[in-house]
């Protein structure tokens, strides 16, 4: 029997598991240090698309496989270490994406009011690590940074009314907190310009379908329109979608500002955020942003930087800084230890990359461990969990956690997530 551990249990580590299991004679353990799985599909992914959370479905069919299980509840780095993994099996393969915010290095970016979108995102997701955030919301102004489909997000949640989250997976804490919402002035900041975004259509269109919350961008900052024919087609969506917003501007309470060419160089406020100072940029003929020296300011009681994600190193294990992933040989980061998803690519890509990123890591680990060297596995685990008083959560308890968060759910949403680890090992008894 060969045996090999995945080290967390989002969409990356299920698509490699998809693999794995495949495979005659193979047994795979996906460990993960919360009770639950789906990483960010459960608390990454907007409660308001739930059509993109039920891939879900897909990762527990392969859960259900007999030659896989869910390991939760436990962490490794603490409960059980890598080294002692690569000891007990014959491959282990990093898994763990890239959930930390990559650090804001503007003067000021430490004041209160300034969190990461990880952090705002976990929060109204309800992953227990936020779930006491409690965001700013009395101000009118908020400043978004980035021009990803997260800074869309984020702009659309803290946009909408209580009744659009109809349908959602939103935490009741956010629900509360959002009702009484101050905030009637988002502006997203980009230091490029409309043809530099990297947010899709679909989420863009979202906006133009708010109920009190219009988008608005500056004509002035759109190029050419003949320049669009050189965009891809998708690219090319997105920036028709800026020039309708620009062409159609709603008077509606809550506005959603695109502030393209606009570079966040220092947040200011006495005591806590109060304003988010801007200088306008200019792009070079490679397209790299440069400051022009003039400067504007944007009154904002919470600031949420959405400029990108990193890996959290582990002991022992090699890493990037400059990249904030694993180092690794397009996978392979020492004998027997392997990364996939955003731990080896850094956090690019969708949520479907990493499906053939999962399949070419599941086939790189077969090739590798070959027939196997007889390893404990799955029972050397198990013994060494069980000498140190750690009980595992498996997949059928997670379903039973998924079936009490389901009846506690409100009239028209699907669930209400709990947001504390002792909450759902509560729903399993312990």
């Amino acid at each position: 029997m060969r045996h090999v551990a995945i080290v967390g249990s989002g969409p990356a580590g299920y698509y490699t598991a998809e693999t794995l299991q495949k495979a005659d004679d193979i047994a795979v353990d996906v460990i993960d240090r919360l009770p639950v799985p789906y990483g960010l599909i459960r608390t990454g992914v907007a409660p308001d698309h739930q059509s993109i959370k039920a891939v879900s479905r897909r990762y527990e069919g392969t859960a259900l496989t007999d030659n896989v299980r869910f390991v939760g509840h436990v962490s490794v780095g603490s409960d059980v270490m890598i080294d002692e993994l690569i000891y007990l099996y014959d491959a282990v393969v990093l898994a763990t994406g890239a959930p930390n915010d990559r650090p804001l290095d503007i003067p000021g970016a430490d004041l209160p009011g300034v969190i990461g979108s990880a952090a705002f995102v976990g929060w109204y997701n309800g992953h227990p690590d936020f779930a006491d955030l409690y965001p700013p919301l009395e101000a009118p102004g908020v400043a978004v940074i980035g021009n990803g489909n997260v800074a869309l997000d984020v702009a659309r949640i803290l946009a909408k009314t209580p009744q659009e989250f109809a349908g959602s997976d939103i935490v009741a804490h956010a629900r509360e907190a959002l009702s009484h919402s101050a905030v009637r002035h988002i502006h997203i900041l980009g230091r490029r310009g409309p043809h530099q975004i990297a947010m899709t259509p679909k989420e863009l269109g979202e906006l133009g379908h708010l109920d009190r919350a219009s988008p608005r961008v500056d004509p002035a900052d759109l190029p050419s329109e003949g320049d669009d024919a050189l965009l891809e087609p998708g690219m090319r969506k997105s920036v028709t979608h800026l020039r309708q917003f620009a062409a159609n501007p709603v008077a509606k309470p809550v506005t959603i500002d695109f502030d393209f060419f606009a570079m966040p160089v220092a947040i200011e406020g006495d005591g806590k955020v109060q304003r988010v100072i801007v200088e306008r940029t200019t792009l070079d003929a490679d397209l790299r942003s440069h400051g022009t020296g003039e400067t504007y300011a944007v009154d904002a009681g919470l600031v949420i930087s959405c400029i990108g994600y990193q890996t959290p190193p582990i002991p022992g294990v090699p890493y990037e800084h400059g990249r904030g992933r694993f180092a690794s040989d397009e996978g392979r980061i020492l004998p027997g230890l392997y990364a996939v998803g955003w731990a080896r690519r850094g956090p690019s890509g969708t949520i479907g990359t990493n499906k053939p990123d999962g399949a070419r890591i599941g086939e790189m680990v077969l090739e590798d461990i070959g027939r196997g060297a007889g390893k404990a596995g799955r029972a050397g685990l198990d013994a060494l969990l069980a000498s140190r008083d750690i009980a595992p959560v498996t997949f059928r308890d997670w379903r039973r956690i998924e079936e009490a968060e389901v009846a506690a759910a409100l009239d028209g949403h699907p669930r209400e997530k709990f947001t504390s680890v002792e909450a759902m090992l509560a729903a399993i008894g312990r």
